[in-house]
C-alpha cells in the first residue's frame, strides 16, 4: 500500500476516534456568474462531533446555503478538504456522493418534499428503496421511525390528508429511517405557525437526547438557541462559533 493511502486510511481512523463525524479544512466554494467569479465561501474550518446540535445561522447571500450544501454533499467544494464520518468526500465523484447523501445523511427541508399520492408509510420507506434494502426489513424500518415521531396511527394516511406539523414528521422519521451519521434540517419549521414549530424543536430536541446529530440551518434566532452551539455565517467565513447558554 502507498504511503499516501496508509497516511489517508490513519487519518481516517484518527478522525473517527476522536467523535468527529464532521471536518473541513479551508472549504472554498466559488461560482462562476458571466465573466464575474462570486465566492461564496472562503475558506472554512469547521469541526463538528458525534452527538453534537449545531445551528448554522447568517444573512442572505452569506454563504450558509452553501456550506449546507456542501455539508450535505448535495455540491462539491471548489477547494478544500471535507470528511464526513472519517471519509473524505470532498474528492468524490456525483455517484459516489448520491451513494453517501443516502446513507450518512437525513434531510429534513421546509417544504417537506414527501411524494403526493403516497402514504405517509411509503414516504419514509423510500430512501430504503434507493439503497435497495429487502421489502420485509424497509418496511419494519419505516414502521419504527415513524413510531419515533409518534405518527403510527397516521403511516397510511397521504400528505393532503395530514397536518403541515404532521407532514414534517413524516418528513423527519424518512430523515431517520437510515440511521444517518447527521440530521441536516433546513428551515424545517419555516412552513409552520409558531405552536407547531415548537413541537417540532422539542421533538428535534429528543431525538438530539437519544445521540442523534443534528445540523439545523436557519435564520431565525428563536429557533437557532434550541441548538447547543451557533455558528454564524457571513460573507463566507464563520464570523462566531459559540455555545448556547441554557
Amino acid at each position: 500500500m502507498a504511503l499516501e493511502a496508509v497516511t489517508l486510511e490513519s487519518y481516517r481512523e484518527d478522525l473517527v476516534s476522536s467523535g468527529l463525524v464532521i471536518k473541513t479544512s479551508e472549504l472554498a466554494k466559488v461560482y462562476e456568474m458571466g465573466s464575474e467569479q462570486v465566492h461564496a465561501l472562503r475558506g472554512v474550518d469547521l469541526e463538528i462531533r458525534k452527538g453534537e446540535y449545531v445551528a448554522i445561522m447568517g444573512p442572505s447571500g452569506s454563504g450558509k446555503s452553501t456550506l449546507m450544501n456542501l455539508i450535505g454533499c448535495l455540491d462539491s467544494p471548489s477547494s478544500g478538504k471535507y470528511w464526513l464520518a472519517g471519509r473524505l468526500v470532498s474528492e468524490l465523484d456525483d455517484d459516489e456522493l448520491a451513494y453517501i447523501r443516502n446513507k450518512e445523511i437525513g434531510f429534513v427541508f421546509q417544504t417537506f418534499n414527501l411524494l403526493p399520492r403516497a402514504t405517509a408509510l411509503h414516504n419514509v420507506e423510500l430512501p430504503l428503496i434507493y439503497n435497495g434494502t429487502p421489502a420485509e426489513e424497509r418496511l419494519e424500518k419505516a414502521k419504527q421511525a415513524l413510531s419515533r415521531v409518534d405518527l403510527t396511527d397516521r403511516m397510511h394516511h397521504k400528505p393532503n390528508e395530514l397536518s403541515g406539523g404532521q407532514r414534517q414528521r413524516v418528513a423527519i422519521a424518512r430523515a431517520l429511517v437510515n440511521s444517518p451519521s447527521i440530521v441536516l434540517a433546513d428551515e424545517p419549521t419555516g412552513n409552520l405557525d409558531s405552536r407547531t414549530g415548537e413541537e417540532i424543536m422539542a421533538l428535534f430536541a429528543n431525538l438530539h437526547s437519544q445521540g442523534n446529530t443534528i445540523i439545523l440551518v436557519t435564520h431565525e434566532n428563536d429557533i437557532a438557541q434550541h441548538a447547543h452551539r451557533v455558528i454564524y455565517i457571513r460573507d463566507g467565513k464563520i464570523a462566531s462559533d459559540e455555545a448556547v447558554k441554557k
